[in-house]
């Protein structure tokens, strides 16, 4: 059956662009982290017959890392019984002949899979955004916020409040019995702030196609995006996403900018509204990122906004970048509060890593 060995002969001369692309992300993206997917990957470089069937996709759907995850999903799902019992018993060859079979045989739903976005979870991020949302709440007086999360995975952002955090300083935050405990290396002179976050009034989900936590299908697809063979990080992502679907959070679906005030005014009067980006704005054209900050000073009108940014250096508008150079492997920190009067931004830290070390610059 074509494509159903592993190792077929050089792809035709057509193929040998996507062969490439799959060829480096096994020897480059996967190897190391998961062996599964550096095999199966290093098997799709090699067959002319399953390198056809993707080179049949759309573009954006043929992308080693959607087409893995597509896989995964159909595996999870039970359509692919050989590739999930390759997954579950960690058998590299076994799954590289069962994905080459699934790719060939089933190419009409792996399309329909790969139509999805590929979605990251970094939890670690909580971490960074947990103390900016107290110091948020403190500098303004406020008892209550609602939490919005921007382009986030499946609003997780919006439950910040329900994690632990042990900083390596020696301070804890959040929950300390929560099933989702965090860590985070703290480097610097300044202490991040012993606050807690206030009653979280409003749990609010923005995007263009935020997961909802409470559909099984959206959830197989969050965790068909986890490598099969990281078992740790699969339990890490069902415990959050657990812990989201007891509060989900409203979802607003359509663009991010355009629904910022529709959002804000969700949060009820006595709270403060919290707008948390985290890597989220560098998805967007700098005129987008313009049009946000001018939406969050009209969602301000007749109220106190604030924003929480974890962005790339020079990404988020108004936000300070303590002079540092674009692009230079880390995120700024950033502290915006909007009302009629404009917008007040500060930077507040640095983090790297997504979240797992942070520099927390701001005084107390």
């Amino acid at each position: 059956m074509p494509g159903s060995a592993v190792g077929d002969a050089a792809p035709a001369s057509r193929n040998r662009s996507l062969a490439a692309v799959y060829l480096r992300f096994a020897e480059v993206d996967a190897a190391g982290t998961s062996p599964l997917h550096e095999r199966v990957a290093l098997a799709l470089s090699g067959s002319e017959a399953a390198l056809d069937a993707l080179g049949a996709l759309p573009a954006r759907q043929r992308r080693p890392p959607v087409v893995l995850a597509a896989l995964h999903d159909l595996a999870l799902a039970g359509r692919a019984p050989a590739l999930a019992a390759a997954y579950a018993a960690r058998d590299g060859d076994a799954a590289a002949r069962a994905a080459l079979d699934t790719v060939v045989q089933m190419t009409d739903a792996l399309a329909a899979v790969a139509g999805r976005r590929p979605r990251t979870f970094d939890t670690d991020r909580c971490a960074v955004l947990y103390p900016a949302v107290a110091e948020a709440a403190r500098r303004v007086g406020a008892t209550a916020v609602g939490l919005i999360d921007v382009d986030g995975t499946a609003g997780l952002n919006a439950h910040l409040d329900h994690v632990g955090i042990a900083y390596s300083d020696g301070r804890t935050l959040g929950d300390t019995s929560s099933p989702v405990q965090l860590s985070s290396s703290v480097v610097g002179d300044h202490p991040v702030p012993d606050l807690a976050v206030p009653e979280v009034a409003a749990r609010i989900a923005v995007g263009r196609d935020p997961a909802d936590v409470t559909d099984p299908d959206d959830v197989r697809w969050l965790l068909a995006c986890v490598p099969p063979d990281q078992p740790e990080w699969i339990a890490a992502l069902q415990a959050q996403l657990a812990l989201a679907a007891a509060s989900p959070p409203l979802l607003l679906r359509g663009d991010v900018v355009d629904l910022l005030p529709d959002a804000v005014a969700r949060v009820p009067a006595h709270a403060l509204p919290v707008v948390t980006t985290t890597w989220a704005l560098s998805r967007l054209p700098l005129e987008a990122r313009l049009r946000f900050l001018h939406r969050l000073e009209e969602a301000a009108a007749g109220r106190v906004v604030a924003w929480v940014s974890l962005e790339g250096v020079g990404v988020a508008p108004a936000i300070p970048t303590f002079g540092d150079r674009p692009a230079s492997g880390h995120s700024i920190i950033g502290l915006a509060l909007a009302d009629a009067s404009g917008v007040r931004a500060e930077a507040v830290g640095r983090c790297w890593s997504r979240g797992r070390l942070l520099a927390w610059l701001a005084d107390a």
